[in-house]
């Protein structure tokens, strides 16, 4: 993921940095310290579902590559952890053979968490208020575009989401009523370049 945001991003380079980071618990902890800041292993774990001894495990892995850090206080189980970042990025395409096959390890992780956010909101939509319903957006556009013309698009995008950013780090600039939103962000040939003209996959 590049990183053209003016939020803090930790970035990512070492295969042993990205392996460790695409793990599920570790993903849902830093989204979790991100969104509703310090948090301890005991709370973190009511939170996502995991025990208290994973969640102390998986926050000292974190620590180790810079993604979170001791917030100050407490000892043990009972101390609290916040990310060091908003953001995450990692290089688009690394020449190492390393960090591109933990790149892909790292990618295929996130889009596991996209799908599983994606069916979570599919299957609870229902009970959502009709106007957080009727906002909710799922769709796809295909377009013919050059490499150019894709990237241009992608940072037209990142453009458009800049003035809400500085949301995420300071809250009493949330106007009332506002929520957490994932952006899924996904562009991709949809034809891969060794397929066939006449595939329809």
């Amino acid at each position: 993921m590049t990183d053209q945001s003016p939020l803090r991003s930790v970035r990512l380079t070492d295969p042993r940095a990205l392996r460790a980071y695409a793990h599920p618990t570790r993903m849902a902890l830093v989204g979790l310290l991100r969104r509703d800041g310090p948090q301890t292993a005991t709370q973190a774990a009511r939170v996502i579902g995991e025990s208290v001894a994973s969640c102390s495990f998986h926050l000292r892995q974190l620590a180790r590559y810079g993604v979170v850090e001791e917030a100050g206080g407490g000892r043990g189980r009972e101390k609290p952890w916040r990310a060091t970042a908003m953001l995450t990025s990692w290089e688009a395409v690394p020449e190492d053979p390393a960090a591109a096959a933990a790149t892909e390890a790292l990618q295929l992780a996130v889009a596991e968490l996209y799908l599983e956010q994606t069916v979570r909101w599919v299957r609870r939509q229902s009970q959502e208020p009709p106007e957080w319903q009727r906002a909710a957006q799922c769709g796809d556009s295909l377009l013919h575009l050059t490499a150019a013309e894709l990237q241009e698009l992608g940072d037209k995008i990142q453009d458009l989401m800049r003035p809400y950013l500085d949301r995420l780090e300071d809250a009493d600039a949330r106007p009332a009523g506002s929520r957490p939103v994932t952006v899924l962000h996904l562009a991709f040939p949809n034809r891969l370049a060794d397929e066939p003209t006449g595939s329809t996959t």
